[in-house]
């Protein structure tokens, strides 16, 4: 693929209609998360320039790839056909920008997101990643893009069965799941994100995982804490995208109706307990120990993003832009702090 000159009226725009000549996977199935981490940089302040440079750095440091050619058409009527073969990431991409064109974000969202939501660990979370990023800013291109990209990794996990939950404390779901002999014996083809979920998911003892969340309206803040507590403990790479995770969960939830934000937050969470292995069998924190860390010393947001700003590591601006938009909704001064920690401005 010829490379895009350069030019010093580059916008946020032009780079986005850019990036989506390339597929959203590269080499060896891995998240091309370029367009989302452009957003993030301009939303903490970046400058073009940066935003160019960046652009330009992370598509040669990972060798981004075109889509792959298409295959067939895929149509209204069938469409759940080829759900996750990536094979036809440029078919279903096609066909859901069209979609979008033709009936707006929102109703596509509400027409065709609650048939993906049991497959969320779509190429580890990142197809869920992109369609919040492109309904934040109301980008057709882009949320028919990510749908297209959810649907050609939806990934099989366990279903829901209606069985009674057993408890309302995200926290106690990760516990029990720690629990479970069998996520000691996990042995996933890869160390990729995705292939330990699916691993996990394969387990006959870890199918009933996912209806043990009581949904009510107090679940969303409750994913938040726990997956901020959660990072704040581990500082690890798969928890990382718990907190993430439920920034995405938060940007989504309004364009679904509203019979269908519990099935978000449960598969969700399923996902995330399928990671206990992947992090450690970790335990939370006390609530002491979370105050305690809440309150020790750290830079201000401005500083924060300056630092995340000048990284490469797309997880450490991913991390820092959804902390500060979540300590924005919730309130909880420890996402400034492992948003901190995170850039290596406080031990």
């Amino acid at each position: 693929m010829a490379l895009s000159p350069r030019t010093e009226t580059d916008t946020l725009e032009d780079l986005l209609v850019e990036v989506r000549m390339f597929s959203a996977e590269f080499p060896l199935l891995l998240a091309n998360h370029l367009p989302m981490i452009l957003v993030a940089l301009d939303r903490l302040g970046a400058s073009k320039e940066r935003l160019r440079d960046y652009f330009d750095t992370y598509r040669d440091t990972n060798g981004l790839v075109p889509q792959p050619p298409p295959v067939a058409p895929i149509s209204r009527e069938s469409w759940t056909e080829a759900l996750g073969d990536r094979a036809r990431e440029q078919d279903y991409r096609t066909f859901f920008e069209a979609e979008v064109r033709r009936i707006g974000i929102d109703a596509a969202i509400q027409t065709y997101l609650p048939t993906l939501i049991p497959g969320i660990g779509a190429s580890a979370l990142h197809g869920m990643m992109r369609t919040a990023y492109g309904v934040m800013r109301m980008d057709p291109s882009e949320v028919g893009t990510a749908l297209g990209y959810w649907s050609a990794t939806y990934l099989t996990m366990p279903r829901a069965t209606g069985a009674a939950p057993v408890t309302d404390d995200p926290g106690q779901v990760l516990a029990r799941a720690c629990e479970l002999s069998c996520l000691r014996e996990v042995e996933p083809e890869t160390d990729l994100l995705w292939h330990n979920i699916r691993a996990a998911g394969e387990k006959e003892s870890f199918a009933p995982v996912v209806d043990w969340l009581a949904i009510g309206p107090d679940t969303g803040r409750r994913l938040a804490e726990t997956s901020l507590a959660l990072f704040a403990a581990t500082m690890d790479f798969s928890s990382l995208h718990a907190l993430t995770g439920s920034h995405w969960i938060r940007m989504i939830g309004p364009h679904l109706a509203e019979a269908d934000r519990p099935a978000l937050q449960r598969y969700f969470w399923q996902i995330i307990a399928s990671l206990v292995p992947k992090i450690g069998f970790p335990s939370l924190p006390s609530a002491e120990q979370l105050d305690q860390w809440r309150h020790l010393p750290a830079p201000g947001w401005p500083e924060i993003a300056a630092a995340a700003i000048q990284s490469d590591d797309e997880h450490d601006i991913s991390l820092v832009f959804s902390a500060r938009e979540e300590e924005a909704v919730y309130g909880d001064r420890l996402y400034r702090v492992v948003a901190a920690r995170r850039m290596g401005l406080i031990s």
